[in-house]
């Protein structure tokens, strides 16, 4: 571009003058906005393709989960879900982890429904200040309930997709899932602590969680109301060893170390949304 414009102005002051100085400018200045406009219109391009190919994932994902039942989280099912929708079966080589890809897809979903839900509830608890606003610990409660619920439509084959976020490769998108998860219920519960006990909450949620989710999976009761219980005797077990846990950390930790440890505990929550490509604001 450089050596075209130097040629450009010479061309202009050869035939012209400098009479013509002005016009040459403009004349360059008309190129380099043609060219901006040429790479703006191939990001936009580049934007827009890929754009199209996440929504045609996203469809093909989503077909997908009703042959789980039969298929498990498997390319097959993948490949039996784009043919429903119209696509050939072999374009399951755009999940190159294969099951692991559906998986991913289906805790993003279920996360994202969550946080929907728990957003509307605590706007609605907002609008209506003189109802009575329910305990910090019943609010998780019934959020780990609803988010496992979301699983009990594939609880045969869960076991499955529980031992493909194992496997080293989907390790930091399996933990990344979870840290967003206890984060959203916590910050929807109400917690907006900025000590130690930021941290402690979500750390002991996040276990909870996964062992309730594990007891579920065994589960034969009837609408599995000893899963249920199950989680109700966890959370009021960690809602005292916490007590215990914070009081005894501000005696024993100085502030600087407090405040280090809180710092690292943000961080690791702010790269699982990195991981994820979700938007930290709420």
């Amino acid at each position: 571009m450089a050596m075209s414009s130097i040629l450009l102005m010479r061309k202009c002051l050869s035939i012209n003058g400098f009479r013509s100085l002005w016009t040459c400018r403009a004349l360059l200045t008309d190129q380099a906005n043609n060219i901006n406009a040429q790479q703006s219109s191939q990001e936009y391009s580049k934007e827009n393709e890929e754009e199209y190919e996440r929504n045609i994932k996203s469809k093909i994902l989503a077909a997908s989960l009703q042959y789980v039942h039969d298929l498990g989280w498997s390319q097959q099912a993948i490949s039996a879900g784009a043919e429903s929708i119209g696509y050939p079966g072999v374009v399951h080589g755009l999940f190159p982890n294969h099951g692991a890809d559906l998986v991913q897809y289906f805790y993003l979903t279920c996360n994202k429904e969550l946080n929907k839900i728990l957003k509307e509830q605590s706007s609605a608890v907002q609008e209506e200040s003189v109802k009575e606003k329910r305990t910090l610990e019943s609010q998780v409660r019934d959020a780990v309930e609803i988010r496992l619920r979301m699983v009990i439509p594939y609880k045969r084959t869960w076991p499955q997709a529980l031992a493909l976020m194992t496997l080293p490769p989907n390790v930091p998108m399996s933990l990344a899932n979870l840290l967003t998860l206890v984060d959203d219920i916590c910050y929807y519960a109400g917690d907006r602590s900025v000590d130690i006990n930021w941290y402690t909450r979500r750390v002991v949620l996040a276990g909870i969680y996964k062992t309730t989710e594990l007891y579920m999976l065994q589960d034969n009761s009837e609408d599995h109301q000893k899963t249920w219980n199950f989680l109700e005797r966890r959370i009021k077990d960690a809602t005292q060893i916490h007590s215990i846990l914070t009081t005894t950390s501000d005696m024993a930790l100085p502030e600087q170390a407090l405040c280090r440890a809180t710092e690292a505990a943000s961080a690791a929550f702010v790269t699982a949304r990195n991981i994820l490509g979700l938007n930290w604001n709420r």
